[in-house]
């Protein structure tokens, strides 16, 4: 966004910077703006607000929605939707249009008037109907009570097209040769158009009948004037009941009231050039005249200028959006021009934020720089020994400081400090030393962790920075430098292992080119410890170092894929060996089992025994059983038969039932004895 002023007017222009021609795809779009800082730095405000190659008008929907212009080439109409900030939709034509109207409050009701004598007709879903007039028009205005159109152009009559009874009726006729442009007051429907001789015609479209006329040529003409030939109406533009303004062709614009045929003022261009727009601004009472060059604001009453603004190219047309400081432009250029003044108006209320912007760029305005003055603070004048200086006409206060000459500056840091002139020279020397030392072999410091991967990194590194100043690029960061992979350089637990199968069959040329890696590590180590002794930087590499770098790199990929895989295969044969020695030396040992508490010991047949049983069918394992007594089979009534089990008991199980037998039997002995007892001691108690 570009910032000017002019009279304490910042005008911000939204569409300034570099535009993307239309054919970039995306992708190529999103590249630049990351490469280019102008690029990234512009505001798209409406996306896409442009045209092929010149736009010629532009307008504005009456609901403020829409905004619409024409332009070449092809020739077509773009309608863009403000609330959405993109295009809504475009249309192409058969020929270029010289100027249209929106009849609608909305894009549903749009005409044409074409370079080819046509006046087309587009709906809300597009073409609806074209009609053609008898002579090349330049210019028309709708009536809104009659809904009659006024087409003038290329002769002295003013055709009337009706669009409720789709029929032309009769013309008006002028007393000029042709009329150039016309214009309708919004209150009382005043039909005014202007000629080629330099005059305004007025008609009242109730009685078809002039009832005015105002020699414009004459009036203006002025004492600082030159006239090379006679001025036409090149713009018309009513304000209210009684106020026309009227541009020429030679860079007047004069401002009437309709009960006078004296000008109330007469403003120049001062560029010869004919006016091409008009628009009133009512909030200060501004008139916004342009020419092809530059867009005027002046005051009404006075006609002095308020602000300007000289576009980078011609200007066809100019709107002004309602109730705001948004002022928008057709130019010769693919671009559309957006201007936003705070002053004229806030913003419309779909680019709201453009009011915040504008009060963050005022609150932080950009510093001013003087080339042949000196900012110092109090302190600094203090130092130099000038602080007496303050209050004199030598110091301009400013800010928290003062600006002084910057010749002052210099003989005051003489005399304060004479010996400059040394510390200047030494800071030279030391500046010319480091230069030196810059063009010396530097030592490449290592990580701690994966050495030969850094230093394949900084290699590859070297490689890509020679190819890029070749091809005049930029050079890409570093892999080392880079934050996100800092760790793989610390931590030890990723530490590559080239001696994996996976890295050395990816990898089948790692073997000869980590040799000469291997061989570089040597020498820096060597290197730095010669530099811990000696405590100076080497200055080049030595010879044998040199050509101990050559190394067998003609031998193909394939082979040495084949040496890496016979290799690797050798190595499982030496695995597989060592395994196999491991495993007879484990069957050797003697092996020992812990039996379950309560269980006895037999040998190890009954395991041998249970296997076989286990492979016998289920009709021999039932005879075995009856023989052990552990099954009866026996028939019953039905004619099938009923077997019957006898769960075999463990050797715990019969310990603990002969104990709880054992137990019971005790039990009853003990109370036999007590029973007996007690019949003695009955006996001899009847006794005595």
């Amino acid at each position: 966004m570009q910032v000017s002023s002019l009279n304490e007017v910042k005008i911000y222009s939204l569409s300034a910077g570099r535009s993307l021609p239309e054919w970039l795809s995306d992708r190529k779009k999103r590249a630049l703006q990351k490469k280019d800082v102008d690029i990234r730095r512009r505001i798209e405000l409406i996306q896409d607000f442009e045209m092929p190659t010149v736009s010629t008008k532009i307008k504005v929907s009456r609901d403020g929605q829409y905004i619409m212009a024409v332009g070449t080439y092809k020739p077509r109409i773009r309608c863009y939707d403000t609330y959405q900030l993109s295009q809504k939709f475009e249309r192409c034509l058969d020929s270029e249009v010289v100027t249209f109207e929106i009849l609608s409050d909305d894009y549903s009701k749009i005409v044409f008037l074409q370079c080819d004598r046509y006046v087309e007709f587009h709906s809300q879903h597009g073409h609806y109907y074209r009609t053609r007039i008898p002579k090349f028009g330049r210019d028309f205005s709708y009536h809104y009570p009659s809904c009659d159109l006024y087409f003038v152009g290329a002769s002295s009559e003013v055709y009337r097209l009706n669009l409720e009874q789709g029929r032309f009726l009769n013309s008006l006729q002028t007393e000029a040769s042709e009329n150039n442009v016309c214009d309708i007051n919004p209150v009382h429907y005043l039909f005014a158009t202007g000629t080629a001789e330099g005059k305004v015609e007025c008609w009242d479209p109730r009685t078809r009948s002039r009832v005015g006329l105002l020699d414009c040529a004459l009036s203006s003409v002025t004492a600082d004037t030159e006239v090379n030939c006679l001025p036409s109406i090149s713009a018309l533009k009513f304000d209210g009941a009684l106020n026309i303004a009227v541009g020429t062709s030679t860079g007047q614009v004069l401002l009437y009231d309709l009960r006078s045929s004296n000008p109330l003022i007469v403003k120049d261009h001062q560029y010869g050039l004919p006016i091409k727009s008009i628009q009133f601004q009512h909030q200060l009472d501004l008139i916004i005249s342009a020419d092809s060059r530059i867009i005027k604001m002046w005051n009404r009453d006075t006609g002095k200028i308020f602000t300007s603004m000289e576009p980078e190219y011609d200007i066809n047309d100019v709107c002004l959006y309602p109730n705001s400081g948004m002022l928008m432009t057709a130019n010769e250029a693919p671009r559309m021009n957006i201007f936003y003044m705070p002053v004229l108006g806030p913003a419309p209320k779909w680019c709201s934020f453009l009011d915040n912007l504008t009060e963050e760029l005022e609150e932080n305005p950009e510093s001013t720089v003087y080339d042949d003055y000196k900012f110092v603070t109090r302190k600094d004048l203090e130092n130099l020994g000038l602080a007496h200086l303050i209050g004199s006409s030598l110091l301009r206060a400013y800010m928290h400081g003062f600006f002084m000459d910057i010749r002052l500056y210099h003989k005051a840091k003489m005399m304060a400090n004479p010996f400059a002139y040394e510390e200047y020279r030494r800071e030279k020397i030391r500046q010319k030393i480091e230069e030196t030392r810059a063009q010396r072999v530097q030592l490449k410091k290592l990580p701690k962790v994966n050495k030969e991967l850094a230093l394949k990194l900084i290699e590859e590194e070297g490689e890509e920075q020679q190819a890029a100043r070749k091809r005049k690029q930029k050079n890409l960061p570093s892999l080392l430098k880079d934050d996100r992979f800092k760790v793989m350089f610390e931590n030890p637990d990723f530490q590559v292992d080239e001696q994996s199968e996976e890295f050395r069959l990816l990898n089948p040329l790692v073997s000869k080119i980590s040799e000469k890696r291997k061989k570089k590590l040597k020498l820096l180590q060597e290197q730095e410890a010669r530099e811990q002794e000696e405590e100076e930087e080497p200055e080049g590499k030595p010879s044998d170092a040199e050509s101990s770098e050559s190394s067998d790199d003609e031998k193909g990929w394939v082979e040495e894929v084949r040496k890496q895989r016979k290799l690797l295969r050798q190595e499982e044969k030496v695995k597989r060996q060592e395994r196999f020695k491991e495993d007879q030396q484990t069957l050797l040992k003697p092996q020992f089992f812990e039996i379950k508490e309560g269980e006895e010991f037999r040998s190890f047949k009954d395991s041998a025994k249970k296997q076989k049983l286990m492979k016998k069918t289920l009709g021999d394992r039932l005879k075995l059983e009856e023989k052990l007594g552990t099954l009866s089979v026996s028939d019953t009534t039905v004619g099938s038969k009923q077997a019957t089990f006898k769960l075999k008991k463990s050797e715990h199980q019969k310990k603990q039932q002969e104990a709880e037998k054992q137990h019971r039997q005790e039990r009853k002995a003990l109370r036999r004895s007590a029973s007996h007892l007690k019949s003695k001691g009955g006996r001899g108690q009847r006794f005595h």
